[in-house]
C-alpha cells in the first residue's frame, strides 16, 4: 500500500513556499477578484474600462475574393493572403466533402459514427430542455 502521508518531493517545495503566505491574503486584490467573477459594479454613465467595438475591414474587391483566401495573412506588416491554386493542386476528396446544412437523423446511415454523434447531440439537447423546464417550475 502506498504511504500517502509521505510528502511528494516535487510538491514539497511548492507546499513549503505557499505555507509562508499570511492568512487571508489570497484573492483580495481588485484584479484578482475581478478575475474570479466578482467584478466591480458599473459607475453612473459609461462603464469603467469599456471599449469601442473593433470594426474589421471587409474585403469588397471581387477579383481578390475569387483569387485569394482572404484573412490568412496574420502578419502586421507585409505578407500576403494565400493564393488559390488550380483544382489539380488539391486532393479529390476535398471536393466530395458535404458542406451543406446538418443532415437529419433519417438521412444518416444507421451505425455510422456521424449517426451516433447526431443521436448523442439530440439527446443532450433533450436533457437540457427537460432540465430547464424543471428549473422553471
Amino acid at each position: 500500500m502506498l504511504n500517502l502521508l509521505r510528502p511528494v518531493p516535487i510538491l514539497q517545495k511548492y507546499i513549503t513556499s505557499c505555507s509562508v503566505l499570511p492568512k487571508a491574503t489570497f484573492a483580495t486584490d481588485t484584479l484578482a477578484t475581478a478575475a474570479l467573477g466578482k467584478a466591480k459594479k458599473k459607475t453612473a454613465g459609461k462603464a469603467a474600462g469599456s471599449s469601442e467595438k473593433i470594426r474589421l475591414p471587409v474585403e469588397t474587391d471581387t477579383n481578390r475574393l475569387v483569387n485569394y483566401v482572404c484573412g490568412t495573412n496574420l502578419l502586421k506588416e507585409g505578407g500576403e493572403d494565400v493564393k488559390i491554386g488550380p483544382d489539380s493542386d488539391y486532393p479529390d476528396w476535398l471536393f466530395e466533402l458535404y458542406v451543406g446544412p446538418a443532415k437529419k437523423l433519417s438521412e444518416l446511415e444507421p451505425g455510422s459514427l456521424q449517426y451516433w454523434r447526431r443521436i448523442n447531440k439530440l439527446h443532450i439537447r433533450k436533457r437540457r430542455k427537460e432540465s430547464m423546464l424543471r428549473k422553471a417550475k
